[in-house]
């Protein structure tokens, strides 16, 4: 499986030419005899949405199916956009003109008029992706990120020892995706109970829909837990349980080499846990 651009890898000639692919793809799925269009591509940690609307002569807009093409196009721009000091773009209208005009206008700051609001875990995911200094984060968008599912923030460098290793609830953050080799049944069951049993170090009142089974709503614990080393959300025990997902290979060897046994978290362990998350000091 190829592996995704770097953030801000794509150069200003090579986002101009993706600019221009993606206005060929709409084309494309236009009608004939069409005059002007709108294509808003809206993306916040894995949460996604497409709106296309065809602009009739009088100025009334009617709905459009979305090319399928268009959104990993518009993804990979995102993630090619990305500056450190701002982070990236939210939403992008894709504005077309018969016979060859086209303008894109990017927001990187206020949120987007969702269709379905994101679930709370896709503003940490976001903030995970795409990290911002806290000068460039909107309110909108860091209120509620650090406790929410998914891993923490990188933070500043934490007193006390090596810095705490975060993991990952699927191999891809942007869809629920994992290569990872399957475990024996008896030994699952001691891994989750190992992920379960460790402090709660951050929690969320409400808790995250299952991404494998979308029968699954309010269902996957919006927690985070350390043992001192390590910091995982409660969503890994949850998808090893249920969907036999394993943790990722690195948290997974590290809870065999401790014989399935929890070390004792002292309250500084905690505070550097919690510090790391919300990318604060200790």
């Amino acid at each position: 499986m190829s592996q995704p651009e770097p953030p801000g890898s794509l150069d200003e000639a090579t986002q101009q030419q993706l600019i221009q692919e993606i206005g060929r793809v709409i084309v494309r799925a236009l009608p004939p005899g069409w005059h002007e269009s709108t294509t808003e591509y809206r993306s916040l940690g894995g949460h996604v949405e497409t709106v296309c609307r065809l602009i009739a002569p009088n100025g009334s807009a009617i709905p459009l199916a979305a090319p399928p093409e268009a959104g990993p196009l518009f993804e990979r721009l995102r993630r090619g956009m990305y500056q450190p000091d701002r982070g990236t773009w939210v939403s992008a209208v894709y504005r077309l003109q018969r016979p060859g005009s086209y303008a894109v206008d990017f927001n990187g700051d206020r949120e987007p008029e969702w269709q379905t609001p994101p679930p709370p875990s896709a503003r940490a995911e976001e903030l995970r992706l795409h990290p911002r200094p806290a000068a460039a984060t909107p309110h909108w968008l860091a209120g509620e990120a650090a406790p929410q599912v998914g891993s923490p923030q990188p933070g500043p460098p934490q007193a006390g020892g090596p810095p705490l290793r975060t993991a990952e609830v699927f191999d891809d953050r942007g869809n629920p995706i994992t290569e990872r080799a399957e475990i024996g049944r008896a030994e699952a069951d001691r891994v989750a109970e190992y992920l379960e049993t460790a402090p709660v170090v951050l929690a969320a009142r409400s808790y995250d829909d299952d991404r494998l089974d979308r029968q699954r709503t309010g269902a996957v614990p919006m927690t985070f837990h350390t043992d001192g080393t390590w910091i995982w959300p409660g969503a890994v025990a949850y998808y090893l349980r249920q969907h036999g997902v394993a943790p990722e290979p690195d948290l997974l060897n590290h809870i065999r080499a401790r014989g399935f046994q929890l070390p004792e978290v002292t309250e500084p362990q905690r505070e550097r846990a919690v510090a790391a998350i919300t990318g604060e000091r200790v």
